[in-house]
């Protein structure tokens, strides 16, 4: 099993200031998933239902608390980016269980969509790349089928978590060259810096 979740000291990094922003990031990044205080927000009838049919179908969790607690955290932080609150709540739930089938934190994959896609499953790059994750075809031949559908919210997180833990491997868990690497710009750090930003100002909770 890939083992993440471990301080992080990056190399090659030029910038002394940056390396000392970006090491203390992503030690906090690695830290257990954060408990959330309990919502004081009055949703409405109709919102509630929806929470309540997601905690009672929610998958991956140790128990219906942990549930409610991650899902109403980050449901309130989602809201920005999609405002229907049954398909934001729907996509947390996958996000956590792909997160955590593939060992990854799922705060990680909520900063790396936002990143990639913006939360349009629709999204297509000028180089092909498909999806919330941002996943080039060329993977279906590798790891799966060419019958698989990219922009499917589902199928997209399976590969796209399955990719970045693969990479979080052969880099030996650096964090830095492991997002480089799923960019496709390794040996740089720009991409790394704007995921691991992106999760400190929306989905990080000390």
């Amino acid at each position: 099993m890939l083992h993440i979740f471990q301080p992080f000291t990056p190399r090659g990094v030029k910038q002394r200031q940056r390396n000392a922003r970006l090491a203390f990031l992503v030690m906090l990044l690695w830290a257990a998933l954060p408990c959330f205080a309990a919502t004081t927000e009055q949703l409405p009838e109709q919102d509630l239902l929806q929470l309540r049919r997601a905690v009672e179908t929610a998958r991956g969790f140790s128990d219906r608390y942990a549930a409610e607690v991650w899902l109403v955290g980050m449901d309130s932080r989602l809201k920005k980016f999609i405002p229907d609150r049954a398909i934001r709540l729907h996509l947390l739930q996958e996000i956590y269980v792909q997160a955590k089938q593939a060992n990854l934190s799922p705060q990680l994959v909520l900063a790396v969509i936002e990143v990639e896609s913006g939360f349009d499953h629709y999204a297509v790059s000028y180089a092909g790349a498909q999806g919330l994750m941002q996943v080039m075809p060329f993977w279906k031949r590798d790891i799966g089928t060419t019958q698989d559908n990219l922009i499917d919210i589902n199928t997209n997180l399976r590969y796209g978590c399955t990719i970045l833990s693969h990479y979080l491997k052969v880099e030996k868990s650096d964090l830095i060259k492991a997002l480089a690497r799923y960019n496709g710009s390794v040996g740089q750090t720009w991409y790394p810096e704007r995921v691991i930003l992106a999760w400190e100002r929306n989905w990080y909770v000390n």
